[in-house]
């Protein structure tokens, strides 16, 4: 169970750091902090203990269900993409504004 607790820690903190933070980077960092979190959370929720990896040898015992760390592969890939996508904007906000401040952006929007 202390797994479990510390996944939940993780999720919390990914939270709590994009609903607090005001820099740009630093939402991006707790994103990815979040996405690792819940990834764990899924992969932890669907392993089944007694299980053996599904490779057809004769043994007809409890096989572990690969179909969620397939689903996991493709949900890190999508979150790889998601934060080079969010970086590359970022740098373009930069050139375009000087700042990262999610309030001076919000501020400057406001004015425009």
């Amino acid at each position: 169970m202390p797994m479990l607790t510390l996944i939940l820690l993780m999720i919390g903190l990914g939270i709590y750091g994009m609903a607090t933070s005001r820099h740009l980077i630093k939402s991006v960092i707790f994103l990815n902090v979040l996405e690792a979190s819940v990834i764990l959370f899924f992969l932890r929720l669907f392993t089944s203990d007694p299980g053996a990896v599904p490779i057809l040898n004769g043994n007809n015992g409890a096989y572990v269900d690969p179909l969620p760390q397939a689903l996991m592969i493709t949900a890190i890939v999508i979150g790889a993409s998601v934060t080079a996508l969010t970086l590359m904007m970022s740098i373009k906000l930069y050139h375009q504004y000087g700042t990262l401040d999610w309030k001076t952006l919000l501020e400057v929007e406001d004015r425009q």
